[in-house]
């Protein structure tokens, strides 16, 4: 059956037991009860449809129904509830003046029955009707407050978003920024190595060389090239020191500005008992340019790592930013929890630096199924909110665990708390503790309808000084389609 199909009647008593018509006269109970009727509509079916044109107001009498708006491709629930005498469909029909279906406003959400319901059906023009007649003044109140908060809504929404974007891609921007700098350097000095290393062999190949030293030279390069990879990690002092010990060395055999290449060969893991070898097969005359060459050879590797260490960095952040948005990918889907906890922490990572970041994941959590991106933005207000709390110092600690029906994600930061007095407060919609400027108090609220609403999850605080813990309820079922 559709809404539109009757099925039976309600009198003005039973009207009267719906929390949105207890305060009517009997006449207007009568009234109504003359006009509406009651439809029943199977489970899993779309009683009504977003966007199609708003003939009737709904009134749920048994079931469950859920509502959802379509966000881009995407069918985002709003709702979900059970409660007699909600209400949905063309609940705004006293703000519009059409009467026909091409020119009333259309259903602004899909209202869709979970599990078999029955409704009270009033055609809208008749609701329009006895808003008007029956309350004049109420009918302009709600109709300014409703464009009044509709409009600003709309404003807010889009500048949180826009504000979000703007740190996210600053902070992306900045880290890209930094590899692509170092790998446009490091690139403009491997050309000039690699130009040294030709001008050098030239040098080399107008002398005439034993083909068994020139040999035993290719095999100490080699020899020196494989060192990079075992260069141990040395202090500042002791590669100062030891970059002294090379520089002499190279001074004793009359190598000039033999400061400029030790470096490169401390770098290298190379120290004078490897340079007297090198020494050794080398013929004396062409010493200095066989360390030249040398060096050449192995600032030209390093050269190459750092690129190399470089690009990476920039592949790592994007594969980050596809890993927080979830390009690509189905909006729901089993998700590794983890990945997002990583990733929003990659995007974030401007805004960490001189905290103390603490992981302690269970490893043996499995997939959860969830909307991956829009939990990325639960991560990240909850993330964000906690470092604006420790003002530059402090630790933030995530930690996850899971038992057998839910998975649990727990932000830890060590600021100063939030107040008892507002505690309960928080995830209300534009309640913000930021100054002006720094906030609009959108960020928990999204992130409750996100956990709870869209998930049916759960996300609580519990806060002393030193001590704010956030903690997330995932179900590791999925849930019924909306």
């Amino acid at each position: 059956m559709s809404i539109d199909e009757r099925d039976g009647t309600l009198g003005p008593d039973e009207l009267r037991g719906l929390f949105l018509f207890e305060a009517l006269t009997d006449e207007q109970l009568t009234w109504l009860a003359e006009r509406g009727w009651t439809a029943s509509v199977p489970a899993e079916t779309v009683a009504l449809a977003e966007g199609e044109p708003g003939e009737y107001l709904v009134i749920l009498l048994e079931g469950t129904l859920a509502l959802s708006r379509r966000i881009g491709v995407d069918e985002v629930e709003t709702g979900r509830t059970n409660q007699v005498g909600v209400y949905a469909g063309a609940v705004r029909s006293y703000v519009d003046t059409g009467t026909d279906t091409d020119t009333m406003a259309p259903y602004p959400a899909t209202v869709k029955a979970c599990s078999a319901c029955r409704f009270f059906v009033l055609p809208s023009g008749d609701f329009a009707w006895l808003m008007r007649t029956w309350f004049p003044m109420a009918t302009h109140l709600l109709e300014g407050l409703f464009l009044g908060l509709t409009s600003s809504q709309q404003i807010v929404n889009q500048r949180q978003q826009l504000l979000a974007l703007g740190q996210l891609s600053a902070g992306l921007t900045h880290e890209l920024n930094n590899p692509a700098a170092a790998a446009v350097r490091a690139t403009a000095r491997l050309r000039e190595r690699v130009e040294g290393i030709r001008h050098k062999l030239a040098m080399l190949a107008h002398h005439q060389i034993d083909p068994r030293a020139l040999t035993l030279l290719v095999d100490v390069q080699e020899e020196a090239v494989q060192s990079i990879a075992k260069a141990p990690k040395l202090s500042a002092v002791e590669e100062s020191e030891r970059e002294d010990e090379v520089t002499d060395w190279l001074e004793e055999r009359e190598c000039g500005d033999g400061w400029e290449i030790a470096p490169v060969f401390v770098a290298s893991g190379l120290d004078t008992e490897f340079l007297d070898k090198v020494a050794a097969d080398a013929p004396p005359e062409l010493l200095n340019g066989v360390l030249r060459w040398l060096a050449y050879t192995l600032e030209s590797e390093l050269l190459i790592g750092e690129i190399t260490d470089s690009v990476t960095r920039m592949s790592t952040l994007v594969q980050a930013a596809k890993q927080y948005s979830h390009m690509d990918r189905s909006p729901f889907e089993r998700t590794d929890l983890h990945a997002g906890l990583e990733s929003t922490l990659v995007m974030l990572a401007p805004k960490l630096r001189g905290l103390d970041v603490v992981k302690d994941f269970d490893t043996s959590m499995p997939r959860v199924p969830a909307y991956a991106a829009e939990l990325n933005q639960v991560y990240t207000n909850l993330i964000d909110n906690a470092v604006h709390a420790m003002d530059g110092s402090g630790t933030l600690t995530l930690h996850t665990s899971h038992d057998a029906r839910d998975a649990h994600i727990e932000i830890r930061d060590t600021g100063p708390g939030i107040p008892e007095a507002i505690r309960s407060r928080i995830f209300e919609p534009f309640f913000t503790t930021k100054p002006v400027g720094q906030g609009t108090g959108l960020g928990l609220d999204i992130s409750y309808r996100i956990v709870v609403g869209r998930h049916g999850g759960d996300l609580t605080v519990t806060s002393t000084p030193g001590d704010t813990r956030f903690h997330l309820r995932l179900p590791l079922t999925e849930r019924p389609p909306a």
